[in-house]
């Protein structure tokens, strides 16, 4: 128990060694910028950031699920020839409502539609219910369960859409989590003007590519013709005759990169499409040579080209005013994805780097009393084994910090608290070996045999409350959110290095001591 042979010892004093070097990155600058200089992070209650809290259009998103099925509807029906007289959406009944030309076709136009319905694999549920009414008019309704799960969708789509984005800015350690059915926490540590940030998050980035209808005249003030839209051209007044039908959707798009053009040196977007969007751009543009083909971006045309010839590869280019922050914007959303709904800024609080550093003096004040208290406590009560426990409490500080430098953690102050809380537990673990081997020592037991006795003997109550509440605070972790999560990890990982110093970097002080002086009586 207290042999430790050269290659253990070399080892336990490497690991010592590799955390105190690990620690260096939080104290200076990296030498160069090759060098894997890692740190921790500071969190948005010590350094500053901003706040934002977002919320989800839910009523997008109905929407967007009915317009999609009232299409669906029309391509249903089409084979059989089934006409209609009215098909229209209701969203405040979350339904789809369709009168037939003919009611006895009735039965026919249940039939074709019924492929429409999907049943979901884990409840066996549908998500339609088809009626038919009193007066021959059939219903598509949209079912509770149905609704639920597509907005529970949308809202996880949409959080990973907007970690995508933000990484691509290059914040630091975001935190971003649901709030709630419909909201979005995002927190921005070191951001002090969230207002290019808030730009990226809050559009839905939809493009699509569709064909000019070149017969339809936007400029008056009539209604548009059956299956065409009057768009808006970005950064102009007039508008464009655009056909509703979506020739290909921006959702086949696999990279977008800012350049400029080689001819005109400006700033364009180049993207890339997949394979089934590569074929379906190629046929597009073969069939509508000398035709125009507009590129909508949320409902707004960015640019509508005329197509010379058949554009084959899956490659092409977005042109139209960009500078090269804009260009950069657009290709950052097109590589992050649409939002399945448009977000919406409820709340936003900017805090200053002030609050933080206020933040970081209480607690390193508080960090600092605690630890010359326990410094105090161990020398005054147990001497030179005492000393012993307060060299291993400052690696096991170091070690914490070493780990949490090597995961890039974020530190916030309920971080700061757990390192604190950690002091304690650390020392407790101390405090048992040392209260043991003095009691072995009373029993009338040798020095060496009172040393094995004791650090034995505590070793299972040492590791039965550490493992306890290690994994009460995996659970912690598990099921908590943002600073309590910083907390458990703080004190998982203070439980894991404790364990190491107390029972080996202790033990193999107090085995060099031994060997060193033979005391007839330990000094404890």
């Amino acid at each position: 128990m207290m042999y430790f042979s050269r290659l253990k010892t070399l080892s336990i004093l490497g690991a010592c060694l590799i955390g105190l070097l690990l620690c260096i990155p939080n104290a200076m600058e990296a030498p160069a910028a090759w060098v894997p200089w890692r740190t921790v992070h500071l969190g948005l209650d010590l350094q500053g950031g901003s706040y934002l809290l977002l919320e989800v259009d839910m009523k997008a998103v109905l929407k967007e699920r009915l317009d999609s099925l009232t299409d669906g509807v029309r391509q249903a029906l089409r084979p059989g020839a089934i006409f209609y007289q009215t098909l229209e959406s209701q969203p405040d009944r979350n339904r789809i409502l369709l009168k037939l030309r003919d009611p006895a076709k009735s039965d026919a136009a249940i039939a074709a539609l019924k492929p429409l319905i999907s049943i979901d694999s884990n409840t066996g549920t549908p998500d339609l219910q088809l009626e038919t009414q009193s007066d021959g008019a059939i219903t598509l309704t949209l079912l509770p369960a149905a609704l639920h799960a597509r907005a529970s969708g949308a809202i996880q789509q949409s959080i990973e859409i907007v970690r995508r984005r933000i990484d691509e800015t290059g914040v630091v350690d975001p935190q971003i989590a649901q709030q709630g059915e419909g909201r979005i926490v995002v927190q921005l540590p070191g951001v002090g003007d969230p207002n290019r940030i808030k730009q990226l998050i809050g559009k839905t980035a939809h493009m699509t590519f569709r064909l000019v209808d070149e017969t339809a005249n936007a400029a008056g003030n009539g209604p548009p013709p059956p299956g065409v839209d009057f768009l808006p051209e970005q950064d102009r007044g007039s508008k464009i005759a655009v056909r509703k039908r979506i020739d290909v959707d921006g959702a086949d798009l696999t990279d977008a990169r800012a350049g400029t053009d080689s001819q005109t040196g400006e700033w364009v977007v180049n993207f890339t499409f997949n394979s089934v969007g590569a074929r379906r751009f190629a046929d597009i543009s073969a069939a509508n040579v000398n035709h125009r083909f507009a590129i909508v971006l949320d409902d707004k045309v960015i640019s509508a080209p005329v197509i010379r010839s058949a554009i084959t590869g899956g490659r092409g280019q977005i042109s139209g005013s960009f500078t090269a922050t804009s260009a950069n914007d657009l290709s950052t959303l097109l590589r992050a994805g649409a939002l399945p709904a448009p977000l919406t800024v409820i709340e936003e609080r900017s805090i200053g780097p002030e609050l933080g550093a206020d933040s970081i003096k209480a607690g390193a004040i508080s960090l600092a009393v605690g630890f010359a208290l326990v410094i105090a406590f161990m020398g005054v009560f147990y001497g030179l084994f005492g000393w012993f426990a307060n060299i291993a409490l400052v690696v096991n500080l170091i070690l914490m910090m070493a780990i949490m430098s090597l995961m890039e953690a974020t530190l916030s102050l309920p971080g700061m608290a757990g390192m604190l809380l950690t002091l304690g537990m650390a020392v407790d673990a101390n405090i048992l070996i040392n209260e043991r081997i003095r009691e072995e020592q009373k029993l009338g037991r040798p020095p060496l045999a009172a040393l094995e006795h004791g650090f034995s003997r505590a070793f299972r109550t040492i590791f039965d409350s550490n493992a306890t509440a290690f994994l009460a605070h995996v659970m912690l972790f598990a099921f908590g959110s943002g600073p309590v999560k910083g907390f458990a990890v703080t004190i998982t990982l203070g439980i894991a290095t404790s364990m190491f110093t107390s029972w080996m970097l202790t033990r193999l002080l107090v085995a060099r001591w031994y060997v060193a002086h033979k005391p007839k009586l330990l000094p404890v």
